[in-house]
């Protein structure tokens, strides 16, 4: 969970430095949405999310205390931590909240694979973290068909499913924001991932604390008046995919860079969809989950997992010229 040297390269770190923790953080992700189903059943989408990253902030602020360690000083640090709170955590699952009372877990689950088609583009020309080539233009094109096929634009009478749809669409955007910001300006301290994971999430409790009683115009419930599920839905969600995945996301971007660690989305959906299936009974239309590949499709094109050589044929000259 300790920070990991800015000056690492992608071409220096192996595999198996890294694809553990994604394969952990897939798991973790994925089966987020499962969480957030059973959460909005009882409580506001706000407050969900309020509760989800007051719970991941206090399990951070334990792991500072029993590791001795304190809270950045530096007030950029804190203006940068303050931003990516509201871009990479409150705004998104506060959408993915008011989402899922619309759609299936496994149906926002599989948005939220577009991630690294956000990622690219705002990496390439807004922090230059990233280069840009012809097959991660061809990723991207292939991956925006992809989307197309996931809300199925052929149906003009989308109704909820499609204002559900676009609210996922719209929090995996904010996460393509968020994470080549973090690159940019976080992922760089010498400050440890939990250090700066905690500072981030109670960024995000302060705008949710204010924001939530504003807009949903009642008092948060007290924790005795939800049931079992629901408790244990915001606490899964609190220390697992905010608190402990925080860190480990940190790590990966520090090791792989933005765009490679926004790679997690390739396996998201997997666990999602097996989670909604199994435990939720969920059920959605053949082209949703063909989408959703497409899309993934296009992110692995984009992110050079599959290789296009092009053959350039050379004229020979006339002769005697």
């Amino acid at each position: 969970m300790s920070g990991v040297s800015a000056t690492t390269t992608t071409d220096t770190v192996p595999v198996r430095a890294w694809l553990p923790t994604m394969l952990t953080l897939a798991a973790i992700w994925g089966c987020s949405f499962l969480f957030i189903s059973v959460g909005v059943r009882e409580l506001p989408p706000l407050y969900l999310a309020l509760g989800r990253v007051l719970a991941g902030a206090v399990v951070l602020l334990a792991f500072l205390a029993i590791k001795r360690e304190s809270l950045p000083r530096d007030p950029k640090l804190w203006l940068h931590s303050f931003v990516v709170g509201a871009v990479g955590s409150a705004i998104p699952w506060t959408l993915f909240g008011y989402g899922e009372e619309r759609i299936p877990s496994l149906l926002a689950g599989i948005w939220n694979g577009i991630t690294p088609l956000v990622v690219l583009p705002i990496a390439v020309l807004i922090f230059r973290t990233e280069t840009f080539s012809i097959q991660r233009g061809l990723g991207l094109v292939v991956g925006f068909g992809g989307m197309l096929v996931v809300l199925g634009a052929w149906n003009v009478s989308g109704g909820a499913d499609l204002v559900g749809q676009l609210l996922c669409m719209l929090a995996a955007v904010c996460y393509g924001i968020a994470v080549p910001y973090q690159k940019r300006f976080l992922a760089g301290t010498t400050l440890s991932g939990t250090a700066l994971s905690a500072t981030l999430l109670l960024c995000a409790t302060l705008q949710l604390a204010i924001v939530a009683p504003l807009i949903t115009r009642q008092s948060p419930p007290m924790p005795w008046t939800l049931s079992i599920e629901t408790v244990a839905s915001v606490l899964a969600l609190g220390a697992l995919g905010s608190g402990i995945a925080f860190v480990l996301s940190m790590r990966n971007i520090r090791l792989i860079g933005a765009s490679r660690a926004s790679m997690v989305t390739y396996l998201m959906p997997i666990f999602s969809i097996l989670v909604g299936v199994l435990v939720l009974r969920e059920h959605i239309t053949w082209y949703q989950p063909v989408g959703g590949l497409v899309v993934l499709l296009g992110v692995a094109i984009s992110q050079g997992v599959f290789r296009f050589r092009v053959k350039r044929v050379v004229a020979e000259p006339a002769a005697g010229l």
